[in-house]
């Protein structure tokens, strides 16, 4: 009896190390040496004791696959299972929960830490912002990086040798030159980071990791998860806002994103479109996460989310961390001595050295087959939502969108017919195919007589009328195979017939149960009995979305064809 022998990972391959690279915020690198059941929560531990930082839960750790698809590194799952891309691997630190109230942070290593954040979210068109705001922002951040304004020091032009936003001009360079001069003097490195975050909290755009999309009408949107909602842009104007408190579910199918909620006390279903599966999957992890960690008091109160319905399996899922009011209550409780917030040079960045505005791509999620490196891929989410006019009395154009989205040509190739070719009845029908040659009175009488040579030509005559018959009926049965086979296999073969009989009592009760549905759903749909069981399943979400999206389009697509025939008859009865 043979021994079964179960797989199992070698200790070689277990105790194998694997090189990660982690870039920071800084754009600094650090590095470490995992193993193959190391999981994603080690990971982030090692950044977050790199800095020293206990206000952690802010931030996540993100990667790109091979298809240029973004992700969050969950941690409770081993990286090597999660990572599809060859080794080394390479990642991101990043902030991924942006704190509601920014003054409630405790540490200014955490608030740096954000800053910095916010900085690349500026400088990639992230953080959409009018002129005014954008010049504050601006001078902030030179007041933290350089400090107070020296004449001696600093040339004339001093701002133009650092690239703060995508589109920098001369006009919004000289009132960040002002508003540095004169209102921010005096303010320490921490105390313009403060002011700066102070002033960036209170935009739209804050906190926005924008997905790109196409709604119900095939407009571009972009759609980002923020502490107070779910919003909605298309261009730098925000169409939807819909609070977590009003967000009953959020859901996906393939491509096809949903948001379930109620607004002005309705039921709300929003409908969006996505590149592929896998960036539709990562939006509704980063929703479920967002509405996890702003909704819920408590981390017992989370509970996994299924995208499952009665007609795909779904996927399941649940946030793992704590929730903002625990983090804020945690962070209130940290008694320790503060530690050293070690700043970057401004101008060491290479995302402010080796990138120019002129080459940033949009690549929030994979719409395009080519893309940048990783680092690019990463920062470079959102170039085209630009900062808005240089001034609020001038007319603020739209952002030019460069992404381009592939679409797909389907073109539907004609199938070869298997039903047998007819046969020209002017020919002869099919009568042709069994006539035998005609016989003519010469040959009659040469049969008569006892000739051996004309018994001879005579009997091969016949032979080649034998060969040019079968030929032709076998000419035949290649034409009509399929038919004629399956004619004989129904009256010859009983299986066949009882086959017949089973597919015939198959439609007959899919017949019937259509007939007790069709009448149920016209009762759903069409009739207003105020039944409490019927009440209940119009209310549900998935009966609305059937209503609204399948069985109006539907009904109205039905009358219009009964009112054009209608209407041809009309015509043709007046004429």
């Amino acid at each position: 009896m043979k021994m079964l022998r179960f797989r199992s990972p070698s200790l070689r391959s277990l105790d194998q190390e694997i090189l990660c690279t982690i870039r920071l915020l800084d754009d600094s690198e650090i590095s470490c040496s995992i193993q193959r059941d190391t999981r994603g929560q080690f990971l982030l531990d090692h950044v977050c004791n790199h800095y020293n930082l206990l206000e952690k839960d802010y931030f996540g750790i993100r990667y790109v696959d091979p298809e240029k698809q973004r992700h969050w590194l969950e941690p409770n799952k081993p990286v090597v299972r999660q990572m599809k891309s060859q080794q080394p691997y390479t990642m991101c630190f990043r902030v991924k929960f942006y704190p509601h109230e920014p003054m409630k942070i405790k540490e200014e290593l955490t608030r740096y830490l954000l800053y910095l954040q916010l900085k690349r979210d500026i400088y990639h068109g992230r953080l959409l912002c009018p002129f005014a705001e954008a010049a504050y922002l601006g001078a902030c951040i030179i007041q933290a990086e350089l400090g107070d304004y020296d004449p001696e020091e600093h040339p004339s032009d001093y701002i133009r040798d650092f690239k703060l936003f995508p589109k920098q001009s001369l006009k919004l360079e000289r009132k960040i030159m002002e508003i540095h001069k004169n209102e921010l003097r005096g303010q320490c490195a921490a105390l313009a980071e403060l002011n700066m975050l102070q002033r960036a909290h209170s935009l739209e755009t804050y906190g926005v990791d924008p997905h790109p999309c196409k709604d119900f009408t095939g407009s571009t949107a972009f759609l980002g998860f923020t502490a107070t909602g779910f919003v909605v842009f298309q261009g730098n104007k925000r169409i939807h806002l819909l609070k977590w408190a009003d967000v009953s579910k959020l859901k996906f199918e393939g491509k096809t994103f949903y948001v379930i909620g109620i607004q002005k006390e309705k039921k709300l279903v929003l409908t969006f479109h996505t590149s592929t599966p896998a960036a539709c999957k990562h939006l509704w992890k980063c929703g479920v996460e967002n509405q996890a960690f702003y909704k819920c008091a408590k981390s017992s109160q989370i509970k996994t989310v299924s995208s499952s319905n009665i007609f795909f399996k779904g996927s399941r899922f649940r946030y793992s961390g704590r929730v903002a009011k625990e983090v804020i209550e945690a962070s209130s409780k940290i008694q320790r001595e503060p530690p050293e917030v070690r700043r970057a040079q401004f101008g060491q960045s290479r995302s402010f050295n080796s990138l120019s505005h002129k080459n940033l791509i949009m690549n929030m999620e994979p719409l395009v087959p080519a893309l940048p490196s990783t680092n690019e891929y990463e920062e470079t989410a959102m170039d085209s939502l630009e900062v808005p006019g240089e001034d609020n009395n001038q007319a603020k154009p739209p952002p030019t969108y460069r992404s381009a989205v592939c679409l797909l040509s389907l073109f539907s190739s004609p199938c070869a017919s298997m039903l047998p070719t007819p046969v020209d009845d002017s020919q002869g029908g099919v009568d042709l195919l069994f006539s035998s040659p005609v016989q003519s009175p010469v040959r009659l009488l040469r049969e008569l007589h006892a000739d051996p040579d004309i018994q001879a030509q005579l009997e091969a005559e016949r032979e080649r009328d034998r060969a040019y018959e079968r030929t032709r009926l076998a000419a035949r049965s290649r034409m009509s195979g399929v038919l004629t086979s399956s004619l004989r296999l129904l009256s010859s073969n009983d299986r066949v017939n009882a086959c017949v009989l089973s597919v015939a009592r198959f439609v007959a009760v899919v017949m019937g149960v259509l007939l007790v549905t069709v009448p149920t759903l016209l009762l759903l749909l069409e009739s207003d009995i105020d039944v409490s069981f019927l009440h209940e399943i119009r209310q549900t979400p998935e009966f609305e979305q059937f209503h609204y999206e399948y069985y109006c389009p539907l009904r109205r697509w039905i009358l219009c064809k009964i009112m054009y025939v209608l209407t041809c008859d009309l015509i043709l009865y007046l004429i």
